[in-house]
């Protein structure tokens, strides 16, 4: 056989190989929804407002429930920095040493209160790899299938998973960015979840 039909023959073979042996991280996606989750993680948020640029790191403890859900945002320090309690229709927010705020909407409460939105309604789904996207679909992340923007204008991407490998992989990092919310310009929220379990 010619040297050449037998590379040309050999490139083929490796060509089909390659499709057939396409990797699980490809294939992979995240799991069915759960109701019912406990998990923590880390918190990096950047923003800029009033022509200067804030940073805020932190720590966050999430519990969630079918209609509730309960987050407790804590400094490096390990101090309660503010714990938010949202239900059907309201939404409270407690920090040290002031009186409860309550409003129909957690995420327009974020902003008042701590002086940039936290997308609480948004990470019930974020969270677990779900979103919904601009054009209102629902959307189901993967390693191969990571990028998306929402309804209401975050771009997320989630950077990395626990087992990129697995069958049903849960993310690990999430970066979500914003061009502007109200006052706020070029925020940006970096997740890091360190642990997830279901209720």
């Amino acid at each position: 056989m010619p040297i050449t039909r037998r590379l040309n023959l050999l490139v083929l073979a490796a060509a089909i190989l390659a499709g057939c042996a396409t990797p699980s991280t490809n294939r992979a996606t995240v799991g069915a929804y759960r109701d019912s989750i406990e998990l923590n993680g880390r918190l990096a948020v950047n923003y800029q407002k009033d022509g200067k640029t804030e940073s805020l790191n932190g720590n966050f403890n999430w519990a969630q429930r079918a209609d509730h859900v309960d987050v407790e945002l804590v400094s490096p320090l390990g101090q309660t920095v503010a714990t938010i309690a949202v239900a059907p229709g309201m939404a409270t927010l407690t920090q040290a040493g002031r009186a409860p705020l309550s409003a129909p909407s957690i995420d327009g409460l974020t902003q008042q209160a701590l002086g940039w939105p936290l997308p609480v309604s948004g990470l019930r789904d974020w969270l677990q790899g779900y979103a919904v996207d601009a054009q209102g679909q629902r959307f189901g992340a993967s390693p191969a299938n990571n990028t998306v923007v929402t309804r209401d204008g975050w771009r997320l991407r989630f950077v990395d998973w626990h087992d990129a490998a697995a069958a049903q992989p849960v993310p690990r990092i999430i970066h979500a960015e914003r061009a502007a919310a109200g006052d706020i310009q070029d925020l940006s929220i970096r997740i890091v979840v360190n642990a997830a379990g279901q209720g």
